[in-house]
């Protein structure tokens, strides 16, 4: 197999192990980022939509703070954060660098950015379903999962998928100051030891990870619409 594909890519067999061993490893960073991610955002963005002016539970004070927070953590550059974070990465998993302490830097850096996408989606939920639910009724907490969640599942799932492809973009950034994954080895194999053969590789394959988690993402978006 390695054989194989070293004749398909021109590569040696050495490089060819090292580029599919680091996009597992990049495939890893990924999910597990985005999951956590979502353990952060998806609640902070529900708040940020309940308790904004026009949500069901409005609160001025509660909204400011995760609003000004939110869009604090969103200007710094995912570079910089990473960089940042490096003393308290090391702290919580013991080491400042590889998959596992590019993920803290991942979730922290996502985590924001969800949570905008959660209340925008939220924010698209046609306000008359939420009024007859209240007029039947229903208490907020039935609204948000009953009604809010449910009826913008497609919108949310969409933007699943963006952050999934903005996120691959982020494993290949933080490559380049030991961030492990395809990241690491265009910069370390590739550019560095002026290989441009492998470096237009881990092109190709962060590419091809990011069309097959868009197509994914797109067709169970489209499952889940029912306007259609």
């Amino acid at each position: 197999m390695i054989e194989i594909l070293a004749r398909i890519t021109g590569l040696e067999p050495q490089l060819v192990l090292l580029l599919l061993k680091d996009t597992v490893l990049t495939i890893y960073m990924v999910i597990m980022s985005t999951l956590f991610g979502y353990v952060i955002g998806l609640p902070l963005g529900i708040v940020l939509n309940v308790t904004d002016k026009d949500g069901i539970a409005p609160n001025r004070v509660v909204y400011r703070i995760l609003d000004v927070i939110t869009n604090i953590m969103r200007s710094i550059p995912f570079i910089i954060l990473l960089m940042v974070l490096m003393p308290f990465t090391k702290w919580l998993i013991g080491k400042s660098y590889g998959a596992d302490a590019t993920i803290v830097a991942l979730v922290i850096s996502a985590a924001p950015y969800i949570s905008r996408m959660v209340e925008s989606s939220l924010d698209e939920v046609d306000k008359g379903v939420i009024e007859a639910a209240r007029s039947m009724g229903a208490n907020n907490w039935t609204i948000i999962f009953r009604v809010l969640l449910s009826e913008a599942k497609t919108s949310l799932i969409v933007g699943a998928t963006i952050t999934l492809g903005t996120v691959i973009g982020y494993t290949a950034m933080a490559g380049a100051i030991g961030g492990g994954g395809l990241g690491a080895d265009a910069k370390m194999y590739g550019y560095q030891r002026g290989n441009m053969l492998f470096l237009g590789w881990t092109i190709v394959v962060l590419v091809i990870l990011f069309q097959i988690f868009q197509m994914i993402g797109m067709k169970i978006a489209q499952k889940t619409d029912h306007r259609k």
